[in-house]
């Protein structure tokens, strides 16, 4: 009954959202276990806080590659729903999403995450490290922040975006680092 539900759930977010990616033949299909209705975006968490969509289980017999084009209508549609989060991909440990905003974030710290971000459009300014205090990072570093640019975040790590030009879009490769590797 769960998982009836879930594919429902799935297949109405697909529907809301347009054409999920179906390039190379791949079919989205929900993950086991994952109430796509909307996940806990992670930044302000706790009732009330803004949920992630979430389009599909990242598969694990195949590789998936992800268009330009198909990035593109993902942006659309995130800028038409208003959307700052996006996840492509839940894989448990690990995610993609796409993050875009217009104005600046609370800064934050993931415990036990680490994030790799690509920027892809737009500019900002990245503030890291330090410590943080009241949603603010004091003693960190600033940056600006540009289409091109890498930046690897540590779990533990305080870290966010400010001075935000227009609109500031990035992927965000996210990964779980309190696993034992001797587990699958």
């Amino acid at each position: 009954m769960r998982q009836a539900v879930r594919s429902a759930v799935f297949v109405g977010l697909a529907t809301v959202l347009g054409s999920v990616s179906t390039a190379f033949g791949q079919t989205p299909t929900p993950a086991a276990g994952l109430a796509t209705a909307g996940t806990p975006q992670g930044r302000a968490g706790g009732a009330g806080a803004p949920q992630t969509v979430v389009l599909q289980a990242a598969p694990t017999d195949m590789a998936l590659p992800i268009p330009l084009e198909t990035l593109k209508r993902y942006y659309a549609d995130m800028d038409a729903r208003k959307l700052e989060t996006l996840r492509i991909l839940e894989g448990g440990r690990y995610n993609v999403n796409i993050r875009r905003i217009t104005n600046a974030e609370t800064a934050l710290v993931h415990p036990v995450t680490a994030d790799v971000w690509v920027v892809t459009e737009g500019a900002g300014t990245l503030t890291i490290n330090g410590r943080l205090e009241s949603g603010k990072i004091v003693g960190g570093n600033s940056r600006p922040l540009k289409a091109g640019d890498v930046v690897f975040v540590p779990a533990g790590v305080p870290h966010g975006v400010s001075g935000v030009t227009g609109s500031i879009t990035w992927l965000n490769i996210r990964f779980d680092t309190n696993y034992d590797p001797a587990k699958p």
